[in-house]
């Protein structure tokens, strides 16, 4: 079965055309790698909770938006040999990459799939 990375995080909602921008880029990196598909979701209807919840897992502030992706490999072992790859890539580098959100509030794992119907 797949392997997906999962991510969570906060963008300033003043920097949606940017960070869009900056995952259409990502995306065909990690494409070129063997991703079978990058999926981005700028939230819409994300309630803040009392004990738990995206809002607040990331903290989120009032002029921030939550953004909930991921990305769909064959398996964990194409995602483990992809990320090397990523990770050397020299565009990765590049001043284009520069993160229009904050990075130490973003969640993030890699995933089993173990139903997909």
């Amino acid at each position: 079965m797949a392997y997906v990375d999962g991510f969570v995080l906060a963008v300033p909602t003043e920097n949606k055309v940017s960070y869009l921008a900056l995952a259409k880029i990502m995306a065909a990196i990690f494409k070129e790698y063997g991703a079978l598909a990058i999926v981005e979701n700028w939230g819409d209807e994300v309630p803040e909770g009392k004990i738990t919840s995206f809002p607040l897992a990331v903290k989120c502030k009032s002029d921030e938006t939550v953004v909930f992706s991921w990305i769909t490999w064959l398996s964990k072992e194409a995602r483990d040999s992809a990320m090397k790859k990523v990770m050397a890539d020299p565009r990765m580098n590049e001043e284009n990459m520069t993160m229009p959100f904050d990075g130490k509030r973003m969640i993030l794992g890699g995933f089993e799939t173990i139903l997909e119907e």
